[in-house]
């Protein structure tokens, strides 16, 4: 029979749950998330299994981090089967709080704008935080948030979402907070669409057109030795023969999302929406032949329609 998780939907009952851990100086692990879970949270779970004692998965659909015109209130809600999947990975502690637990009095984008937040800086200005104005301080909020009640001593997020893992790491560090920070590897279905809640949205089409991603990466990979343009045009070739696909940005940077180096470890990144679906990737890229002077910035609605 599958072990079932605590499930704490309080700060009380958090504290009351963790109370004999910190009694007895055991190591917290901790994996944010939104909930829907999948093998790739799994993945996150067992990672932060290996580097402590105790396993705490938080399932909150954190409100401050979507666009009024996002699909908060379509965001899948799937506690029962999140608790299964928990309990499966050696979770202890599943904390499901509701809003108002975590922005007492109720939510709005007003009135948390008149509160207390974290501003996230230049970095949630590029990319992901182009496209979804004020998405980076509600992560970063919440996240925060999440740490002061479950104060763990490590926290593992996916390097999928690799903004956020740089900017969660950029906290960590610019607000001293002792927490270690580990970045888990990306996981993907076996025909390379990376792992994602929002991939249930996707219709039998869309799902076979969203490979493109993954490909286009792979590709960009192969060409990075040849420099920055003929990896970002094998990308974009991928990319252009998927009609559904309606690109957000394509960037080539930095391992910290600079400008990417001439010769070294660089990233790329993809966000494309298909239909109303928005989905992101990227991959390690290696260069070894120098990049000049080839733009690094994002490259908007390369390959739509």
């Amino acid at each position: 029979m599958t072990p079932v998780p605590s499930l704490a939907h309080t700060r009380e009952e958090l504290s009351d749950v963790l109370a004999d851990a910190r009694k007895e100086g055991r190591r917290i692990a901790f994996v944010p998330t939104m909930g829907a879970l999948h093998e790739g949270h799994a993945s996150l779970m067992r990672e932060a299994a290996r580097h402590a004692d105790v396993v705490v998965v938080s399932i909150f659909v954190n409100p401050m981090q979507f666009g009024p015109s996002e699909d908060l209130d379509r965001y899948p809600r799937t506690l029962p089967d999140d608790l299964e999947l928990c309990g499966a990975n050696g979770v202890a502690v599943a904390f499901a709080p509701a809003t108002d637990e975590m922005y007492p009095g109720g939510f709005s984008h007003d009135s948390v704008r008149d509160g207390v937040t974290v501003h996230p800086g230049r970095l949630a200005t590029i990319l992901d935080g182009e496209s979804r104005p004020g998405h980076f301080d509600g992560v970063l909020t919440v996240v925060a948030k999440l740490f002061g009640l479950v104060q763990p001593d490590v926290a593992v997020f996916g390097q999928k979402d690799y903004q956020q893992l740089a900017l969660i790491r950029a906290m960590v560090r610019d607000l001293c907070l002792p927490i270690e920070i580990v970045g888990a590897e990306t996981m993907r279905e076996p025909d390379g669409l990376a792992m994602s809640s929002r991939n249930r949205y996707l219709d039998p089409a869309q799902r076979q057109a969203a490979t493109a991603l993954s490909r286009a990466l792979l590709a960009a990979q192969t060409r990075a030795a040849y420099g920055v343009p003929p990896a970002r045009w094998a990308a974009i070739s991928v990319l252009r023969s998927e009609p559904a696909i309606e690109v957000d940005y394509l960037a080539l940077t930095s391992v910290n999302l600079a400008d990417p180096p001439e010769i070294g470890e660089g990233r790329i990144l993809v966000a494309a929406r298909l239909g109303k679906t928005r989905l992101i990737d990227n991959m390690p890229i290696q260069f070894s032949t120098p990049a000049g002077n080839a733009p690094a910035g994002p490259v908007t609605d390369e390959g739509s329609s």
